[in-house]
């Protein structure tokens, strides 16, 4: 059974949300005190997160922060702040999927069967090509690469910026497509806004230019991204 934490301060939405779930067969825990509340999600371990933006104490936004020190648990924001700049601010914090109020039960119920899909059912089987003396290391959702040093060294990934790796490495030499790699992401873009995507390449780049895999991602501007070939570049 799939454990969901709720952080919503909104007593009748929390109790909407935790009864749907509850009816869907999750097992959820609402936030009980918003000063400890980084401390409730580590003694509930959730499969998955549910994290108002606008909370007592301290915003959505900084709770995120804090349980991305520890953990890489899915977190999707639910906030009536559906502009772009809350969107893009809620990627930028670790979110992984934002979710617009009001919303529908079968909307909420279908982005977590999703995000609990690609969390913990993702496998790869194939063996995935390297580049630049880079490769993926799928048990531990890592890219190894060779340091300055001549080491080999290891980059930590969210599971957001392993299927971009893994997609893009997959199709080693072509572009792939921003549609493809939002289907890959999230399945379906029926409810994603294309910022979610912009926001992730951003910042998995930002991650690859300090280890220095600098343009190992490369924009086709009108088309998509391909992996940046050394000698190409």
């Amino acid at each position: 059974m799939y454990r969901i934490y709720i952080a919503e301060d909104d007593p009748g939405i929390a109790e909407g949300i935790s009864k749907t779930l509850l009816s869907w067969n999750f097992e959820t825990r609402v936030t009980q005190d918003f000063r400890r509340l980084a401390e409730e999600v580590q003694q509930f371990s959730p499969h998955l997160i549910l994290m108002d933006i606008l909370l007592p104490y301290r915003s959505g936004y900084s709770f995120c922060s804090e349980i991305r020190k520890n953990s890489k648990v899915p977190i999707i924001f639910l906030s009536s702040a559906a502009d772009n700049m809350n969107i893009v601010m809620a990627m930028e914090m670790g979110g992984d999927d934002f979710i617009a109020k009001p919303f529908s039960p079968e909307v909420l119920t279908a982005k977590i069967s999703a995000m609990l899909r690609r969390a913990y059912d993702f496998t790869v089987t194939p063996p995935l090509p390297s580049c630049r003396g880079a490769a993926l290391n799928t048990d531990a959702c890592s890219l190894t690469y060779q340091n300055a040093q001549g080491e080999v060294d290891e980059l930590p990934l969210t599971k957001n910026e392993y299927r971009i790796l893994y997609t893009l490495l997959s199709a080693k030499g072509s572009v792939v497509s921003r549609e493809r790699l939002m289907e890959r992401l999230w399945e379906t873009d029926t409810f994603i806004d294309d910022n979610t995507l912009t926001v992730n390449i951003g910042r998995l780049r930002k991650k690859l230019d300090a280890v220095g895999l600098a343009d190992f991602i490369v924009t086709k501007v009108g088309i998509g991204y391909m992996i940046g070939e050394k000698e190409n570049l």
